[in-house]
């Protein structure tokens, strides 16, 4: 598997929801990351002997993810159920903290990226735009390239490279109508 296939894996299924954010199950995460590499691995990083840096009073774990050569490192704080930062975490806070990180650094390759953009769904593969493209394109007037570009923008849907490309095709055939 690679970076791109990671990225549109739809991870949607094992999503769970606390409180207004999404998380993803650290060990299904940990599971996909090894079937993509399977010599994939994570390091906490260690401040002195803890693993955690303390900042305040409170902590910030910091997690690195290698896959396929590549080492992506995150950060997260140690938070407690509403997301707020801990004063003084316990071992049991620390240990969740450092697996969300480990998941979030997991995203940073590509799996369950969507999640942290704030997106519902991966990015799907650009849609085929060509045959709107050629109606911009050989549009013989005004109204018949208003009426190809408006088919054409709603087949690129949410893609913004096919929609690019149609608005620049539309464009170009303006100036030459």
């Amino acid at each position: 598997m690679s970076i791109e296939k990671l990225l549109k894996e739809n991870v949607n299924g094992h999503v769970e929801k606390k409180n207004g954010l999404s998380y993803l199950s650290w060990a299904w995460a940990w599971a996909e990351a090894l079937k993509a590499d399977p010599a994939a691995t994570y390091k906490v990083e260690m401040f002195g002997d803890k693993c955690y840096m303390d900042i305040n009073g409170t902590a910030m774990v910091w997690v690195t993810v290698t896959m396929f050569g590549k080492p992506m490192t995150c950060q997260l704080p140690v938070m407690d159920y509403r997301n707020k930062a801990i004063p003084t975490p316990d071992a049991f806070a620390v240990n969740t903290a450092i697996m969300r990180c480990m998941t979030k650094a997991l995203s940073l390759h590509g799996l369950g990226l969507y999640i942290y953009a704030g997106e519902d769904l991966p990015e799907a593969d650009a849609p085929d735009v060509s045959e709107h493209l050629k109606a911009i394109e050989s549009a013989q007037d005004a109204d018949e390239l208003k009426k190809a570009y408006v088919t054409g923008y709603k087949a690129a849907g949410n893609n913004v490279e096919a929609q690019k490309a149609i608005i620049a095709a539309k464009d170009k055939r303006k100036g030459e109508l």
